[in-house]
């Protein structure tokens, strides 16, 4: 069926959404199953701040039936793009592959809601992305937490900044890994280890705890020097152009060397960005490549399972939970393996934790474009992790943890967030968890 077989003109169609197969939009048949799962619907309770709500209005611009005007604007821009709408739905529907391309119409056409000031869209596009720019950004927050300063410098930010700084994590000095890692005991593979951009500036413990995992494991470890962004912050905002740019700049400085069996990735949006090159690539001239990189690329905790992993030895007498990071579970569909590497860990109990599933609000810069509903999530998953009276909280993407830990701490600031290799590297090494 063609959407021009579909359309009823009472208005005139915007253009927008008309490069996308209109067959995904026929995919949902709106049973409604996905609802439960939609972060914005089971707090908002509103149709229209459903997947299923949100794919109608998509459909009704496309076809000319429904008017682009401010209100469904509002409603699509609060999506989370979590994609915890296609873990439920029965049809298999598609919906990363209709909200990112109507998304990035809205850009093009310049009819997208901006709800940043210029300053905060620059650093969020111009800073983010860049690993020594972040560090460097960074750098006053560091001495002010190391002067004990942080907490009364907080006080007299404007909000937009305040709420910045208030996600910062404890800043640790770490020095950078080295290009290459040699394997521990009978070499089992060689691995190229992409260590991201914020990930690398705010949270490089879990780089170097994925590569000493990894070298444990028996893989020879490759970290190139030259890493661009992945394009998941340009990609979810609307940007394709530039995400487009950066993906094939990292394609080709990963691919450099033929000698590498797989690509490990330790962040969930980085991981399902990365696993949709050739998509994100087809019409480009680095399609063949953005196939081959696809391929190769393995989230940490899939990777370990998939090799079959050593079992830790040093015991970690602790109570904790695991939240899913949306794309991990939902977008690329892996829920078991990191729960299955916490339970080798001697000594370590893992609670179930409810709504494991539901969004935190991170959800790459939505805390910072829709703190409102973001503040409502993060409490929401906060109350849910309290029930369980952990010591420790895992989680396998950095905007989680900071989302969480930025929550966690008004209620239990004592309890860390840490990402789930961290605890198997400290059960490999007898070394402490560094929180």
């Amino acid at each position: 069926m063609s959407s021009a077989s579909t359309q009823n003109q009472s208005t005139p169609p915007t253009g927008i959404g008309q490069g996308i197969n209109y067959e995904l939009f026929l995919d949902c048949v709106h049973c409604g199953l996905c609802t439960a799962s939609c972060p914005t619907y089971v707090e908002l309770g509103t149709e229209m701040d459903s997947p299923r709500g949100r794919i109608y209005l998509m459909r009704g611009v496309v076809d000319g039936r429904i008017p682009l005007d401010q209100d469904v604007k509002d409603h699509l821009d609060l999506c989370l793009n979590c994609r915890a709408c296609e873990t439920a739905c029965p049809s298999g529907v598609q919906y990363g592959k209709l909200i990112e391309p109507f998304r990035n119409d809205l850009v093009d056409r310049k009819q997208n809601v901006e709800r940043l000031p210029w300053w905060q869209r620059w650093v969020l596009f111009h800073i983010f992305p860049y690993a020594s720019r972040v560090r460097w950004a960074i750098a006053p927050a560091r001495w002010l937490q190391w002067l004990k300063l942080d907490r009364a410098i907080i006080k007299i930010l404007p909000t937009r900044l305040r709420q910045m700084q208030e996600m910062l994590p404890r800043l640790r000095s770490l020095p950078a890994l080295p290009e290459f890692l040699p394997a521990q005991g009978k070499k089992r593979a060689s691995v190229a280890l992409l260590t991201g951009c914020v990930n690398d500036a705010m949270f490089r413990q879990v780089n170097w705890a994925t590569a000493k995992v990894l070298q444990f494991n028996g893989c020879d470890v490759w970290i190139p020097r030259a890493q661009s962004c992945c394009g998941a912050l340009h990609l979810h905002a609307g940007h394709e152009k530039p995400a487009q740019q950066l993906a094939t700049s990292l394609v080709h400085q990963m691919l450099a060397r033929s000698d590498v069996d797989y690509l490990i990735t330790n962040v969930a949006g980085c991981g399902s960005t990365m696993k949709e090159y050739a998509h994100l690539l087809e019409h480009t001239d680095s399609a063949t490549q953005g196939v081959l990189f696809q391929k190769k690329v393995r989230d940490i905790h899939e990777f370990l399972m998939e090799l079959g992993p050593v079992k830790p030895e040093h015991p970690l007498n602790l109570r904790a939970t695991y939240h899913d990071a949306c794309h991990l579970c939902h977008a690329q569909k892996i829920r078991q393996a990191p729960r299955d590497l916490l339970a080798l860990i001697p000594g370590l109990k893992v609670q179930p934790l409810a709504e494991s599933e539901i969004c935190c609000g991170a959800a790459g810069s939505y805390n910072m474009t829709q703190p409102e509903m973001a503040e409502r999530l993060g409490k929401r998953k906060v109350s849910h992790i309290i029930e369980t009276n952990p010591q420790m909280v895992f989680t396998a993407n950095a905007g989680c943890i900071l989302q969480i830990a930025r929550y966690l701490k008004q209620t239990l600031p004592n309890v860390p967030v840490l990402h789930p290799i961290e605890a198997l590297w400290a059960s490999y090494s007898g070394e402490p968890l560094l929180r």
